[in-house]
């Protein structure tokens, strides 16, 4: 029997590290052949040609490289452009059966949009969610419209796809792919872990995630401004940036990281691109996370530790109580530090439970990716859910 082709596209570490078990059960299903497409920021310099370390793990079939040298609105539409005639031509070389992407980033939409031309059936993991700061938003319900089975990581995100027509038959609640990494990867003990990264921790210890809000104009360098003014006082604390992707204005925000640790290298530490591995096992010693990375909503409450999500950038996803809401000004943010260390705070964080699953959506995707009939999925017939006005 000829085993069933599957291409999974992936376009950053972190990303990378969402599919790592996906891939890995792929990868070893007797009845699955995996194709992996490395793309985007895995093809960089600047964020640290990560494709090497997929390299160490599986065979890549293809390298689509977007030439991500600029971070305006003309380059990165432009790298979409690049991004979409190779994604088509590596498509129509490879044959697969099934394309899998998961999210809502530029890199994955040119990677859908090329798939849907070539009449291949798409699997979305995380459709359905809202980020209302981002362009994201938009690109991932396209993504969802474009695609033929669709993985989500809650029921009010599988309501979200039913809601924009697709058949509730072809839609299947997983869970979130980063719970998955907590269950299954050993993380580094403290001292293995500083060593690994070349910076000793606190007594106290943050982890700063802060990325642009790209349906906001020239906001990113006023609002990171007062997020290290509100930081920079806090006594005995340790803290690690990670850089952001390669989104509008993320240079802004990593040259003000790179000004702000070169003057702070007894209490700081810049890293370009993490890892899962590295971030999952950092949260164990945090004392919080801050910023307005998904990461803080999606894998951060796994550990009993509290988010300050700050801005727009996550409004309309689903948070754990570990969460606290501000607004990016100082007045806001040093509010919410303050709450974050508070003993009531504390106390609510020991009961915390993640909303994104038990950490075993690999297992369950794979079982539907081996049993579904793909001969009828690419002609779909919108599914009209009965509401009242």
């Amino acid at each position: 029997m000829m085993k069933r082709k599957i291409c999974i596209v992936t376009g950053s570490r972190a990303e990378y590290g969402l599919l790592y078990w996906l891939i890995k059960e792929v990868n070893v299903d007797q009845n699955l052949e995996l194709q992996l497409i490395a793309t985007g920021m895995h093809l960089s310099a600047e964020f640290g040609l990560t494709y090497k370390e997929i390299e160490k793990d599986f065979k890549i079939n293809k390298k689509i490289d977007m030439h991500l040298s600029s971070d305006t609105t003309e380059g990165i539409s432009r790298s979409m452009g690049i991004a979409q005639k190779s994604f088509s031509e590596a498509y129509n070389e490879l044959k697969p059966d099934i394309i899998v992407v998961l999210g809502d980033r530029y890199e994955i939409f040119s990677a859908a949009s090329a798939a849907m031309i070539s009449r291949i059936p798409i699997a979305h993991i995380h459709g359905g969610e809202a980020t209302e700061g981002l362009i994201d938003e938009a690109i991932r319900h396209s993504i969802t419209k474009m695609s033929h089975l669709h993985f989500t990581a809650a029921e009010e995100y599988s309501k979200r796809v039913i809601q924009l027509g697709e058949n509730p038959s072809k839609v299947f609640k997983v869970g979130g792919m980063g719970v998955e990494n907590i269950k299954r990867l050993t993380l580094f003990p403290k001292e293995e872990f500083e060593k690994l990264i070349d910076f000793k921790l606190n007594i106290k210890n943050i982890l700063v995630t802060f990325h642009p809000v790209t349906l906001e104009k020239n906001t990113s360098k006023k609002q990171f401004s007062e997020i290290l003014e509100s930081i920079d006082d806090l006594e005995n604390t340790n803290m690690i940036f990670t850089k952001t992707n390669s989104d509008t204005d993320g240079k802004i925000i990593n040259s003000m990281i790179d000004e702000y640790t070169s003057k702070n290298q007894n209490k700081s530490i810049a890293i370009t691109s993490m890892g899962q591995h590295n971030f999952l096992s950092a949260l164990q010693y945090m004392d919080f996370i801050i910023g307005n990375s998904s990461s803080g909503l999606l894998e951060a409450p796994s550990f009993k530790i509290g988010t300050i999500n700050i801005g727009d950038r996550q409004k309309g996803r689903i948070k754990a109580k570990s969460v606290i809401d501000c607004s990016p000004n100082k007045k806001s943010i040093k509010h919410a530090i303050k709450k974050a260390y508070s003993k009531e705070f504390q106390n609510l964080l020991k009961n915390v439970k993640n909303p994104y699953g038990d950490g075993h959506p690999s297992k369950k995707i794979i079982k539907i990716l081996n049993s579904i009939s793909i001969d009828d999925l690419l002609k779909k017939s919108f599914f009209n859910v009965k509401f009242s006005l």
